[in-house]
């Protein structure tokens, strides 16, 4: 695979909010600047939902039915778990494999949510000038990069107990996964968005402001000592207390290799206070390790963006597979 390009727009202040849109000129006016500038002639769009805007669910169904039976099943089977009318969300099913204690029958994922929610991402994509195909969701857009980084490991990465941290703007989610399979989860509320508001008061800047400083380190000397080797510190205790809910609430009593990722994972020194607070070899995730690297892309700028964009490089990723 190869990338060719990316770009990155800021959105105005309040126009997403917890995931959900608020302001939907805003917020495809930045995606027009992004189009723009990342030079691409595509309209075809793949999307995505945050986790809380969907509700997902693991069900057994029988092995022999044709698809139209595993659409009637599922949306009976949807009823018992969501918590709205069907016909005021938008459902689908993944059929995952054969089911693991019982030989004739596949273990399916529904996934739904509020037509709403699907169609506030629609409308931007429209306003945008895009044709939207696809609205997936965040943690299983983000996994489909994982996969990927972790195919490159030895051993296609068998045997070992893998945590990944996605460090967002407001939260980080933890996923653990071992043999292919996600065997915990959780999220907790530690993100990016905490050391800018710390610039904020301190130095009297806006939250637009102080969000550039903090990505270019222009800020004065006193920065890394107040605020900077706090956050740090802060953000490994938080991750290591995060493992430790892993060990408490799993067989599992070990982690071989944590992986950060996320706008976040960047931050100076957060690896290094990682990989001290829980003795386990710690790195920064890129989902565009083993690729190739287009001519327009700057690969300076690209090492500090990537861990941002595993969300966005997963979606690309969808039709790469057999």
């Amino acid at each position: 695979m190869r990338l060719e390009r990316y770009a990155i727009e800021p959105i105005e202040r309040g126009a997403v909010v917890d995931g959900n849109v608020e302001r939907h000129e805003a917020v495809a006016d930045a995606l027009l600047r992004a189009l723009r500038k990342a030079g691409t002639s595509t309209r075809q769009v793949a999307m995505a939902l945050p986790s809380s805007s969907v509700i997902t669910k693991r069900i057994t169904l029988p092995a022999d039915l044709t698809e139209d039976d595993y659409e009637v099943q599922v949306e009976s089977e949807a009823s018992q778990y969501i918590p709205f009318a069907i016909d005021e969300v938008n459902l689908d099913f993944q059929v995952l494999g054969p089911s693991a204690t019982d030989e004739t029958s596949v273990d399916v994922l529904l996934a739904a949510s509020r037509k709403e929610k699907v169609d506030d991402r629609v409308m931007v994509a429209e306003l945008a000038g895009l044709k939207p195909l696809i609205i997936d969701v965040e943690p299983y857009a983000a996994r489909i990069s994982i996969d990927n980084i972790i195919s490159q490991l030895p051993a296609g990465g068998e045997g070992q107990i893998l945590a990944v941290f996605d460090i967002g703007q407001t939260a980080t989610r933890l996923a653990v996964v071992y043999n292919g399979q996600t065997v915990f989860e959780r999220e907790q509320p530690f993100g990016g968005n905490q050391l800018t508001q710390e610039i904020v008061r301190l130095y009297g800047l806006t939250a637009e402001e102080a969000e550039l400083k903090k990505r270019s380190g222009d800020l004065p000397e006193n920065y890394t000592k107040e605020l900077l080797h706090p956050f740090v510190e802060a953000g490994a205790t938080e991750l290591a207390r995060s493992l430790q809910f892993f060990f408490s609430s799993t067989p599992y009593q070990r982690v071989d290799r944590i992986l950060l990722a996320g706008g976040a994972a960047v931050t100076p020194g957060l690896a290094e206070a990682v990989l001290q607070k829980t003795s386990v070899p710690t790195e920064i995730l890129s989902p565009f390790q083993g690729m190739e690297i287009g001519d327009a892309v700057s690969e300076k700028q690209m090492n500090l963006d990537a861990p941002a964009l595993l969300v966005s490089c997963g979606l690309a990723m969808r039709r790469f597979d057999q």
